[in-house]
């Protein structure tokens, strides 16, 4: 059985000149719009600590309770690798005190789970050595949450364990049991993996999805002295669920018979085909919940199969 399904403040930031709207109007908006529960992006314009003291935070989490949402989730920006050509600077201290605080901020909005990444690949240190300190301060980030009460959830989105094989083999290293996965189907979808097969394996150990759908746009590049185009890597757009090229019939059946019982939340993070009007960003939401819906009635309980 599918959880709750959440829509991310992402698509409502004007990150990529979507129209912006302020966390109060974005969480009346997924209200309004019929969601269960908001995935809050923790960054400006949004949900930054820095703006958020506790006055503001009880009177966030009130509107959360009065529009009946029932499901919070905290959406971390971290990069654990970054700027490793500068060991002085105690980076990874500095996000973990940032996921701590994301954690704190996620039960004062009567909240549980913060979303955090791993980090981007970085030339100053070995694979191995990467994979390490990574394993280390999720780890570290885990056993200081815990005591809150907050579980944190892996996504798979940035270099270091994307591969979803890797992936597993991650967050079993971590080996906290308030680190899970947050395993998403674009990642291996681009990759040409099998999703089923995928998805079937972390949803034991996954508590929550995010979902968008996408069609590809091949590029080329024109190379005058051979009269001819080189191709490139191809660009993406976001469109309505069942219209990209990510088969994601095949990645919800390989959650259900993996038992997966978590949240799933629907984002628009990036350009979309038809726009970025505030009618076309209501229209793919809703059509999301449509889909949710007809998994539903395939399946008579939420789990497509």
């Amino acid at each position: 059985m599918l959880g709750p399904a959440l829509l991310h403040s992402v698509s409502y930031s004007g990150s990529w000149g979507q129209p912006a709207l302020s966390v109060e109007q974005f969480i009346n908006k997924a209200a309004d719009l019929g969601f269960q529960g908001v995935m809050l992006m923790a960054k400006r314009p949004h949900l930054s600590p820095l703006d958020f003291d506790g006055a503001v935070r009880d009177r966030l989490r009130s509107l959360i309770e009065k529009r009946g949402l029932r499901k919070v989730c905290i959406a971390g920006y971290n990069n654990f690798t970054a700027d490793l050509e500068h060991g002085e600077v105690p980076h990874r201290e500095i996000q973990i005190l940032y996921v701590i605080e994301l954690a704190r901020l996620a039960r004062d909005l009567g909240g549980d789970l913060v979303r955090v990444f791993t980090g981007y690949e970085h030339p100053a240190g070995s694979y191995a050595a990467q994979w390490n300190l990574i394993v280390s301060a999720l780890k570290e980030c885990a056993c200081r949450t815990a005591e809150l009460g907050v579980t944190i959830g892996v996504q798979n989105h940035h270099d270091i364990g994307v591969g979803w094989q890797s992936f597993r083999d991650l967050i079993v290293a971590v080996a906290e049991p308030n680190c899970k996965a947050m395993f998403d189907a674009w990642s291996p979808a681009l990759h040409g993996d099998e999703l089923g097969e995928a998805a079937k394996s972390l949803a034991p150990l996954a508590v929550h999805t995010t979902v968008a759908d996408y069609q590809l746009r091949p590029r080329f590049h024109y190379n005058p002295n051979l009269v001819n185009y080189e191709r490139q890597t191809p660009n993406v757009l976001a469109v309505p669920m069942g219209e990209g090229f990510i088969n994601y019939a095949e990645f919800f059946n390989g959650l259900a018979h993996g038992g997966y019982g978590g949240s799933v939340a629907y984002e628009m993070c990036s350009p979309l085909r038809d726009g970025g009007t505030m009618e076309t960003l209501d229209r793919y939401a809703r059509l999301f919940l449509a889909y949710l819906e007809s998994l539903s009635k395939w399946t008579g309980g939420g789990n497509p199969s």
